[in-house]
């Protein structure tokens, strides 16, 4: 356990015990969000192009980013891309407060990373998120890139998205893509795993309180069911998935959403790597600029990527 992890673990249960009481005001929680955005920048060479749409031609615009090689010779022999969805309940975050994530992400894999800014809750309950995913899939494959040079990656609730992606691609007989990421993923909408009590005081960034009031947010008065697999893909059917690769804290609260997804997933025939870090925060990948820990997640995520992509990069 890094220092640097010490510091930040007291950190952020000092500011999750003084929010554990409040109310949640998803105005306050997003404005909060924005204002703690890492300055990350794109490596020397890289670059972040703001879309407007992501998926034209195709219903109402889908905003977001990707982020490349501004070099043309590089852009040329780097044929990866990642569909990265960012994490934040469903009701809050945005590509822009992940680019600690995407822009370390797409120099450390060679890949082009596009990251959906997809409608939230709970203006846009489930399954509008997956629904803007799957746009965005779609326009991606129209632009003439193909399926397997593409993953599909997410943590938290973009990582539960990024699941639900594979299997509705499944579903309707669409090539799939050559892997899924998934960091510290939320599977579960039910709130049925043993770890979100035998975590909840381990844990340094969750709590029970707030994952229900999301809960309710992301499925809305007369939404989804909270077992829906659009919603929560661990009830759903994980046969004839890409390899996963699942990161996952041994003291978040979510640790069972990811390893009955391993679980389920190996039942299915599935490749699936299910990575531990010990006593790191939930998402820990997050705070890869201050984080040792953060920094090997994603390297070892960039190896797992070239490793499924590297016949067609």
């Amino acid at each position: 356990m890094s220092w640097q992890n010490v510091l930040l673990s007291g950190f952020l249960k000092r500011r999750v015990r003084a929010l554990r009481h409040s109310p949640l005001d998803v105005a306050s929680v997003r404005a909060g969000a924005e204002k703690m955005v890492w300055s990350a920048r794109p490596a020397t060479g890289w670059a972040i192009k703001t879309a407007q749409d992501l998926a034209p031609d195709t219903g109402a615009a889908i905003p977001g980013e990707w982020i490349g090689p501004s070099s043309p010779r590089l852009l040329e022999t780097s044929r990866r891309i990642v569909l990265y969805l960012h994490g934040g309940g469903y009701f809050f975050c945005s590509p822009r407060t992940h680019r600690a994530v995407t822009c370390k992400l797409a120099r450390r894999a060679l890949a082009r990373v596009c990251a959906p800014d997809y409608r939230l809750a709970p203006e846009h309950p489930a399954p509008a998120a997956l629904e803007d995913a799957l746009r965005v899939w779609h326009a991606i494959l129209a632009s003439g890139e193909r399926a397997e040079q593409i993953v599909v990656a997410g943590d938290s609730a973009g990582g539960g998205l990024a699941l639900a992606l594979l299997q509705a691609l499944r579903d309707a007989g669409e090539p799939m893509p050559a892997a899924g990421v998934l960091f510290s993923p939320w599977t579960d909408l039910a709130l049925t795993g043993a770890t979100l009590v035998s975590n909840a005081e381990r844990d340094v960034l969750m709590d029970g309180q707030g994952l229900r009031d999301a809960t309710s947010l992301v499925l809305g008065p007369d939404g989804l069911d909270a077992r829906d697999p659009r919603i929560s893909p661990l009830y759903g059917d994980f046969h004839g998935l890409p390899p996963l690769l699942i990161q996952a804290s041994d003291s978040e609260m979510l640790l069972d959403d990811a390893r009955r997804v391993a679980e389920r997933a190996r039942e299915a025939g599935v490749e699936v790597t299910l990575s531990m870090t010990p006593r790191v925060p939930h998402a820990w990948q997050m705070f890869a600029p201050v984080l040792p820990e953060g920094r090997r997640a994603i390297e070892e995520a960039a190896r797992f990527i070239k490793r499924h992509t590297h016949r067609h990069a």
